[in-house]
C-alpha cells in the first residue's frame, strides 16, 4: 500500500512538472522521449559489432571502441609527459632548453625513420621535414640560451612565491584532458552512426540517413570546434596568469591578495568576448591548415605526387599565417590582462609594441616559447608514434588497408600537442607579461626590479636600449 501510495505521489510530482513546463510543450516532451529511446535502441542493436576485443570486432568499415581505448592511451601519455615536462622545467631550467632540444629533435627522427621503415611514406616524410628544420634552428639558437634561461628562472621563482600559478596549469590540464576524451568519443560516435556501408546497422536504426557528406560535415565541425575551445581555454589559462604576473610586477613591494581569482573573474567575464574573439582567428587558421594536411595525406595515398607537394607548400604558407597570429596574440593577450583594453585595440598596441618601442629585440633573444613549442611537438611526436604503432600491432579489422592510419595519427598529434601546450602556458605567460609591461612601463622594471634588470643587462646588454626605445 505504501509502495503504491509513493508511486501515485511521484506520479503527481511529475504530472506537475509537465503542467508546470506549459500544455502546449508536452508533444516537445514526448518527441525527446521518443528520440532518446530510439538513439538508446540504436546503440544497444549494434554493440555487438562495434565492441570487443582490440582485433576481433566485425566492424570492418568505420572507427569502433578500439579507436576509443587508442585515444584513450594517447591521453594518457600526454598528461604523464606533459606533467614531466613541467617537472623538468622546475627542477632542472638551467639544463631544460638543451633537453628539450635534444629529446625533440632524436624523438622526430625517430618517430621519422620508424614511420618510414613501415612505409608509411606520408606521415614519415612529414615529420622527417620537421625534425631536420628543428635541427637547424636549435644548433642557430644556442647564443640565445644564457638569456632565455634567466626569464624561465624568473617566471619560475614568480609562479613559486606569487599567486596560484601552478594550480591553474593543473586544473587546466585536467580541463584539457576532458576535453580531449570527449572529442575522441564524439568523433568515433560519428564514424559510427554515419559511415556508408551496407554492413553497418547504424544506418537502418533510429532516421538512419549514412552518408559521406555527413561524415565529412561533421567531423569538420567537430575539429573546428575542438580547436576553438582548446585554444579559448589556453589562452584563458594565458590571460588569468599574465594577470598574476602584472600584480607580481607594478605590486611586488605589497602584492595583494586574491589576484588569481580576480584575474580568472575578469577573464571569464569583462574579457570573455576578446578572448573569444582572438581564440576563433587562430582556430580558423588550424583548421585550414589541418585540412591541407588531411589532402596532402589523401593525395599521398592516391599517389597524386603533385598533388602532395602542392598541399605541402599549402601547409607550410599557413603555418607561417598561424606562427604570425599566434605570435601577436600571445603579446596581445598579456596587453589585455594588464590594461583591460578589448581585443582589436589591443592587438594595434602590441603591433605599435613590435615595431616602435624596440621590444622586439627582446622577444627574438627569448627561446622559450619556441622551446616551449618544441616540448609541445616532442608530446605530439609521443602520442602520434604511440597511435601508429598500436594501429599496426592490433591491426584492427575496420584499417585492413590502412585508410584510417592517417585520420587517427593526425588527431593523436592534435590532442597531445593541445594538451601539452595548455600544460606549459604558464611558463609562456608570465615571460610574455614582462616583456609587455617593461615595454610599456619601463621605469617600474628598473624601481621595483633592479636586480632583475641588472641579470638581464649582463647577459644581453642590448636590452637597455629594447627597454628604453
Amino acid at each position: 500500500m505504501g509502495g503504491i501510495t509513493m508511486g501515485m505521489g511521484r506520479h503527481r510530482l511529475h504530472r506537475r512538472r509537465l503542467d508546470q513546463m506549459g500544455r502546449w510543450d508536452l508533444p516537445r516532451v514526448m518527441t525527446r522521449f521518443l528520440r532518446c529511446r530510439s538513439q538508446s535502441g540504436m546503440i544497444s542493436a549494434t554493440r555487438n559489432i562495434n565492441s570487443g576485443g582490440l582485433n576481433g570486432q566485425r566492424n570492418r568499415f568505420g572507427l569502433t571502441t578500439h579507436t576509443i581505448w587508442l585515444f584513450g592511451w594517447v591521453l594518457i601519455t600526454a598528461i604523464v609527459l606533459s606533467y614531466g615536462y613541467m617537472w623538468v622545467a622546475r627542477k632542472f631550467t638551467k639544463q631544460f632548453i638543451w633537453i628539450t632540444g635534444i629529446l625533440n629533435v632524436v624523438l622526430g627522427f625517430a618517430t621519422a625513420l620508424y614511420m618510414l621503415s613501415r612505409k608509411y611514406y606520408s606521415g614519415g616524410i612529414v615529420f622527417l621535414i620537421f625534425a631536420i628544420f628543428q635541427l637547424i634552428c636549435f644548433i642557430s639558437w644556442r647564443s640565445r640560451i644564457p638569456f632565455s634561461v634567466l626569464m624561465l628562472q624568473t617566471a619560475i621563482d614568480v609562479a613559486k612565491n606569487f599567486g596560484h600559478v601552478y594550480l591553474v596549469s593543473a586544473i587546466g590540464g585536467l580541463l584539457a584532458t576532458l576535453f580531449a576524451a570527449w572529442f575522441s568519443v564524439t568523433l568515433v560516435s560519428v564514424y559510427v552512426k554515419y559511415q556508408p556501408d551496407p554492413n553497418n546497422p547504424a544506418c537502418r536504426q533510429g532516421a538512419g540517413g549514412c552518408s559521406s557528406g555527413k561524415v565529412i560535415g561533421l567531423i569538420a565541425f567537430i575539429t573546428f570546434a575542438a580547436y576553438w575551445i582548446s585554444e579559448w581555454l589556453k589562452n584563458t589559462i594565458h590571460t588569468t596568469i599574465a594577470g598574476v604576473y602584472g600584480s607580481w610586477y607594478f605590486n611586488s613591494r605589497n602584492f595583494p591578495t586574491g589576484v588569481t581569482r580576480g584575474a580568472l573573474k575578469r577573464c571569464l567575464t569583462y574579457s570573455f568576448g576578446s578572448i573569444s574573439l582572438g581564440s576563433l582567428v587562430v582556430a580558423i587558421i588550424n583548421f585550414l591548415r589541418q585540412l591541407a594536411s588531411v589532402a596532402r595525406a589523401q593525395a599521398s595515398s592516391d599517389g597524386d605526387i603533385l598533388g602532395m607537394i602542392l598541399w605541402c607548400i599549402v601547409g607550410c604558407l599557413i603555418g607561417l599565417l598561424d606562427w604570425a597570429v599566434q605570435f601577436l596574440n600571445r603579446y596581445a593577450f598579456a596587453h589585455i590582462a594588464l590594461y583591460g583594453k578589448a581585443y582589436v585595440p589591443a592587438a594595434k598596441d602590441t603591433w605599435k609594441m613590435i615595431k616602435d618601442r624596440g621590444i622586439d629585440a627582446l622577444v627574438n633573444e627569448c627561446l622559450i616559447g619556441p622551446v616551449l613549442g618544441m616540448g609541445a611537438m616532442f608530446v605530439g611526436y609521443a602520442t602520434a608514434l604511440m597511435a601508429y604503432c598500436y594501429m599496426v600491432f592490433t591491426n584492427p579489422s575496420y584499417n585492413s588497408g590502412g585508410g584510417f592510419t592517417p585520420v587517427v595519427v593526425a588527431f593523436a598529434f592534435l590532442i597531445g600537442l593541445q594538451i601539452c601546450n595548455v600544460f606549459t602556458t604558464p611558463l609562456s605567460s608570465g615571460i610574455d607579461t614582462i616583456f609587455v609591461a617593461s615595454a610599456w612601463d619601463p621605469e617600474v622594471m628598473i624601481r621595483d626590479h633592479p636586480d632583475l634588470y641588472h641579470r638581464m643587462v649582463a647577459v644581453y646588454p642590448e636590452v637597455q636600449q629594447a627597454i628604453h626605445a
